[in-house]
């Protein structure tokens, strides 16, 4: 038996295993992380809990409005501007926009000298102009035009802070307008000009530049379709063909040519920037208006231009230093009357309201002009007394009555202003009385024959007796026609008129183109009782110069259209029937030159040239003339008040010879004296019987004898005469 209490060896693996494993702790879990819950806010109850809760109601109700009525007018105005962008046309359509065409006239050289009606000039593109105005006009108008989308909500915004600060409302003044939108002002939202409408085209135009929230809305909706329709360059080159820049420009183009004589796409920096200020307000800052205030708008531009990088300081300080100046023809303003004159007579459809641009190529000569209008300034100036409103009124032409030469009043520079020359009806006084001796000289009688200068009494039925009396209420005796022409006689002019038949003389001024129903019926028609325009006096006058044929006075020589050599139309000259004969013409000129020469118009003579001429004055001293000519030319004088008010110490020979003097020095400067063309009388006088006689002519007794057959010769009267001093000195 073994001793059972003896003890074991340990097993190998007890060994191994001499000490208990020990047990692996349990790992943690890693503790979780945790975020504070805030504490529910207590919920309300009671009217305030209502009150909360009705607002966050109303907010997610708004909300939902907005965002739905948003959506709803986006996609609204998705489709008016994909409807307005259907209609627009190509762009080549909406260059030339104006309702009428345009008049240029040139002179008798083939110069320009005047515009009419809206000028165009022809179409420029954005990149065709010189890029001096495409800056000048982006810096002006929209310095963000190459940035928006045909809106700009900041400068909206702006325009509507400046008026309201202004005190204006917020769509008054500036109206933060991008040239997206200003072109669809241009383009009046796309409803062309109707001329049929009733609807002027001043009222059209007014309509389109309406402010209101609606016209803004749709000038938007318009904007945003071109954008989407048109590319930038497009967009500006229709602004820059439509836009009106005043005296009739219509676009940069016209302008350019309207003001510097060239092309929009030569102009420097300084031209541009006055053309780009023209945009804000045309006539105000046209510069043939003001150029001084043109110039100084244009200073503004070119200072945009150069904060906003376009010009250099160096580029800008020479602008500045040479600013834009009218060219010559922009400058002078020349031919305001006689271009008006011009197109009232010429064809309506061709002129007033042509549709066409029409060349007109005109008698006009501005040198001409240019001396009647100073010699006109100097009298004024320097012989009238200052703040006088006394007018006067000039037409210079040739002896074929081509309309050399017009001034219509004192103010020279003008457009569509009252035209004395042309309009104004005027009693002639004494002026009258060459057609009086011309009709007389015609039938025979000669400038040496002798009138009595004594008392006369007619008896003029329905009016009783009348008397008339000289200037000077004195009687000379017996006179020859020569002399009582000489000193404006007006018993002597009374005699012969009676002694050849009024009804003679009233043919002989009426064929010279002085308007019948004009004339008196009286005895008074011998001494000027009768009214006229100064054109068609000096156009009698020229007649009488001419040798004895009437004219027709006139100034437009041909007319073509834009683009044609052919003119549509053209006049050879203003010569007509002879009214008297040729030596009965040079008989009167040669009286007509004493009258100058010796007689009342002696104030007219200058330098050795011989001149012609005879004055005139109405009664109490309301019209004063001076008509006269030389070799070369005629020339009409008229001065008086519009409101018929009489003249102070004026009479024909007085300041109207001082300015018929003075403008024709300065239209023969240069010029070689010509003689005047006429004829000595012979030696032999004989008396003149006061009552009416048979002519010695064979057409003047053929004449007679119908007048004797129709009732008599002195018949009629209806005019009063002249107050017994009328006459002249």
């Amino acid at each position: 038996m073994s001793d059972s209490r003896k003890p074991k060896k340990p097993l190998v693996a007890d060994r191994r295993y001499s000490k208990a494993p020990k047990k692996a702790a349990p790992k943690k879990p890693a503790p979780r992380k945790t975020t504070k819950r805030r504490k529910a806010a207590p919920k309300r109850t009671g009217v305030s809990g209502f009150i909360v809760g009705l607002f966050r109601w109303v907010l997610r109700l708004i909300w939902l409005v907005t965002s739905r009525a948003t959506i709803v007018g986006l996609i609204i105005l998705a489709l008016a501007v994909g409807y307005v962008f259907a209609t627009l046309p190509n762009v080549n359509a909406l260059l030339d926009g104006r309702a009428r065409g345009s008049v240029t006239l040139l002179d008798r050289d083939g110069k320009v000298f005047a515009w009419r009606g809206d000028q165009f000039g022809g179409v420029v593109t954005a990149q065709s102009v010189s890029p001096h105005l495409h800056n000048a006009i982006v810096a002006t108008e929209d310095k963000r035009f190459y940035r928006h989308i045909g809106l700009s909500p900041r400068g909206i915004a702006s325009a509507v802070r400046i008026n309201l600060a202004a005190g204006r409302g917020p769509l008054s003044g500036n109206g933060g307008s991008t040239i997206t939108q200003q072109v669809a002002k241009l383009l009046c939202l796309g409803e062309p000009y109707d001329p049929s409408s009733g609807q002027t085209e001043k009222q059209y135009e007014a309509e389109c530049r309406r402010g209101t929230l609606q016209r803004k809305a749709y000038e938007a909706i318009y904007a945003l379709a071109m954008e989407a329709k048109y590319s930038k360059a497009e967009i500006l080159t229709i602004y820059m063909n439509r836009a009106f820049l005043g005296a009739g420009a219509r676009g940069f183009e016209a302008a350019s040519q309207r003001y510097f004589g060239k092309s929009a796409a030569n102009v420097d920096p300084s031209e541009a920037a006055m053309l780009a200020g023209l945009l804000k307000a045309p006539t105000r800052y046209a510069p043939t208006n003001d150029l001084e205030r043109s110039q100084n708008r244009a200073a503004t531009i070119l200072r945009l231009m150069n904060e906003q990088g376009y010009l250099t300081n160096a580029e800008r300080a020479v602008a500045d230093a040479n600013p834009a100046k009218l060219s010559a023809a922009a400058e002078a303003r020349a031919g305001g009357y006689f271009a008006d004159w011009v197109m009232d007579s010429g064809p309506e459809f061709f002129t007033r309201n042509t549709t066409e641009d029409v060349i007109i190529r005109t008698t006009f000569d501005q040198r001409m002009q240019k001396a009647a209008e100073d010699g006109l300034k100097w009298i004024f100036d320097n012989k009238v007394r200052k703040g006088s409103q006394a007018q006067a009124a000039i037409v210079v032409m040739s002896a074929d009555g081509a309309v050399r030469a017009m001034v219509g009043g004192r103010q020279t520079k003008v457009v569509g202003a009252f035209n004395r020359a042309t309009t104004a009806l005027r009693q002639t006084g004494s002026a009258f009385k060459p057609f009086v001796f011309g009709a007389a000289l015609d039938l025979g009688y000669s400038p040496m024959d002798l009138v009595d200068d004594a008392p006369l009494t007619l008896d003029i039925p329905g009016s009783g007796p009348w008397s008339p009396s000289n200037y000077d209420r004195k009687f000379r005796g017996q006179v020859t026609l020569t002399e009582a022409l000489k000193q404006s006689l007006n018993i002597p002019a009374v005699k012969i008129s009676e002694s050849v038949g009024r009804d003679l003389v009233r043919r002989v001024a009426v064929d010279f183109g002085i308007g019948d129903e004009n004339l008196a019926q009286g005895p008074a028609l011998a001494l000027g009782a009768s009214e006229s325009t100064l054109i068609d006096m000096t156009g009698a006058y020229a007649g009488i110069l001419n040798g004895g044929s009437a004219v027709t006075p006139y100034g437009l020589v041909d007319l073509r259209l834009l683009g044609d050599d052919a003119p549509l139309m053209d006049i050879a000259g203003g010569i007509e029937e002879r009214v008297i004969q040729v030596d009965s013409a040079q008989q009167l000129i040669w009286m007509m030159e004493k009258v100058v020469s010796e007689g009342t118009g002696q104030r007219a003579r200058f330098g050795d040239r011989q001149i012609a001429g005879k004055t005139g004055t109405t009664q109490a001293a309301r019209d004063a003339w001076f008509i006269g000519f030389t070799g070369d030319y005629v020339a009409g004088v008229w001065m008086g008040y519009d409101n018929n008010k009489p003249l102070t110490g004026v009479t024909g020979g007085g300041l109207p010879a001082d300015i018929w003097r003075e403008v024709m020095q300065r239209v023969h400067e240069g010029v070689p004296p010509t003689a005047l063309p006429m004829q000595a009388p012979a030696a032999a006088t004989r008396p003149i019987d006061p009552t009416p006689q048979r002519p010695r002519s064979t057409e003047g007794i053929i004449n007679n004898l119908l007048r004797d057959i129709l009732g008599g010769r002195a018949t009629g009267s209806g005019s009063s005469a002249p107050s017994p001093n009328a006459g002249d000195r």
